[in-house]
C-alpha cells in the first residue's frame, strides 16, 4: 500500500506539472479568452525555477529515460569526440535535464569546437544551464530563441544537438524544428537528435502507449506520422542514420548535411 501511494503521488505530481497544466491552459483559453503565448505548449516543469530544481536531479532523469540516460547520451558524445570541429561553433538546440549538457559540452570543446551555442525558449531553462555549465563560461553563448525561429545564420554551425525535444511540440512544429536545425548546418555538419521510439516488444510498447495517452501524448506522432528520420530524409541532402537502443524504445539519429 505504501509503494502504491508512492508512485501514484509521483504520477499525479508529474501530470500535474506536465500534460495537466496543458488541459488547464487550454481551459483557459476556451472560457476565459486568455491568449496563447508563444512557449505556451512548455510545461511548467521546464519553465518555474523551483521545479527545475526540483526535477532536474541525475537519478530521476535517469529513472524516466529507464535508465538508459548514459547510453543516450555517450552515443551522441563519442560520435561528437571524433568530429572535426576546429575553429567551428556547435549548437545545443533547446536545454535539457540531467547531465547532457556539460557532457556534449565537453566533447565538443574537446573536439576543437570554438564554441558551443545554447539556445532555449524559457529564460530559466538558460539560467539553469548556466549554473551547470559554469566551468566552461568563457566558450559558451546563451541565446532566449524558439526552436522553430531560430534567429542564427544559415549553414553556421558544424553540429547541432537535440536531445529529447520534438516529443513535447505540436505536431505543426515537430517539423519545422528539424528544418531549422538543419538550416542552420554547415555542409558537413550533423545534428544529433535522441528520442523516445516505437518498441519491438509488444509487452513495453503497450506499456510506453499508455505513458504517452498520460503524459505525453504528443510523443505518439514520432512512432508514426511525424517519425523525424522520414522527416529529415524527406528534405534532402542528408545521410541519415538511425540506433535504436533499449528494445528499440529509445532512438538516436544522425543526420550528416552533404558537401555540394
Amino acid at each position: 500500500m505504501s509503494a502504491a501511494l508512492v508512485l501514484g503521488s509521483v504520477a499525479l505530481f508529474f501530470f500535474t506539472v506536465t500534460r495537466g497544466a496543458l488541459i488547464a491552459r487550454g481551459v483557459g483559453k476556451v472560457f476565459f479568452g486568455v491568449l496563447p503565448r508563444a512557449d505556451g505548449h512548455v510545461y511548467p516543469i521546464y519553465s518555474n525555477m523551483r521545479l527545475i530544481r526540483l526535477v532536474d536531479f541525475q537519478p530521476i532523469i535517469a529513472a524516466i529515460l529507464l535508465f538508459q540516460y548514459d547510453r543516450l547520451v555517450s552515443t551522441i558524445t563519442q560520435r561528437l569526440r571524433r568530429s572535426e570541429l576546429r575553429g567551428q561553433p556547435v549548437l545545443i538546440t533547446s536545454c535539457a535535464f540531467g547531465n547532457v549538457m556539460p557532457r556534449v559540452v565537453k566533447a565538443a570543446l574537446g573536439a576543437g569546437a570554438s564554441e558551443v551555442q545554447i539556445i532555449d525558449i524559457i529564460e530559466n531553462e538558460l539560467l539553469n544551464a548556466q549554473r551547470k555549465l559554469q566551468p566552461y563560461a568563457g566558450r559558451l553563448v546563451f541565446h532566449q530563441q524558439d526552436a522553430n525561429t531560430l534567429q542564427l545564420p544559415d549553414a553556421s554551425v558544424a553540429a547541432n544537438v537535440l536531445f529529447f525535444l520534438l516529443h513535447e511540440l505540436p505536431h505543426e512544429l515537430k517539423g519545422q524544428v528539424l528544418k531549422e536545425a538543419v538550416r542552420v548546418l554547415a555542409p558537413g555538419g550533423t545534428l544529433y537528435l535522441a528520442e523516445f521510439h516505437k518498441p519491438d516488444p509488444w509487452v513495453l510498447r503497450t506499456l510506453s502507449w499508455a505513458y504517452f495517452k498520460v503524459f505525453e501524448p504528443l510523443g505518439l506522432a514520432l512512432w508514426s506520422t511525424h517519425d523525424p528520420l522520414r522527416q529529415l530524409e524527406a528534405m534532402g541532402g542528408l545521410h541519415c542514420e538511425r540506433r535504436t537502443l533499449f528494445f528499440g524504445n529509445f532512438q538516436v539519429i544522425t543526420a550528416t548535411k552533404l558537401r555540394a
